[in-house]
């Protein structure tokens, strides 16, 4: 698996600089951590809503192999709303682990907005971390309801 090393200065806070080493995790993490977090509707398989802040900081929590000895860095202040890290070092560990572990752009519009349209449907169906709904797909004009005939 492949790894990244960085060195911080004290651009981001003394509290932040040294060596930090990230390496790539696996598939089966990196999907546990997607589903972990992320709801979908029973019925359809679409999902209703992801925590794309909880599912990077895991991320980069689970591809953190070393940091300073000091320790900076837990998870508790990757997901820290009032006194986390600073955004452009989350940023920048969010680069680093997403080229890591080859998270696409396309894969974070994808984790970062709930589906609404069938574009994203049909995304949805063929990403890796959809769940798969096991129905069949059928075309939009077999789906719709009928007209009734009867009136009231």
């Amino acid at each position: 698996m492949q790894t990244e090393s960085i060195k911080l200065d004290e651009r981001f806070g003394k509290e932040y600089a040294g060596h930090y080493v990230f390496s790539e995790i696996s598939w089966a993490k990196r999907s546990r951590i997607i589903q972990k977090h992320t709801k979908y509707h029973p019925l359809t398989g679409q999902v209703v809503s992801s925590d794309f802040i909880a599912i990077q900081a895991e991320t980069i929590w689970a591809s953190l192999k070393e940091q300073p000895p000091h320790k900076p860095l837990t998870l508790e202040k990757l997901l820290n709303e009032e006194n986390g890290i600073p955004i452009g070092l989350g940023e920048l560990f969010s680069q680093i682990v997403n080229k890591l572990n080859s998270v696409t752009q396309e894969e974070t519009t994808f984790l970062s907005e709930p589906s609404a349209d069938k574009s994203q449907t049909q995304h949805l169906q063929t990403s890796a971390f959809a769940k798969n709904s096991g129905g069949h797909r059928s075309s939009s004009e077999d789906s719709q309801p009928k007209p009734s005939s009867n009136s009231s």
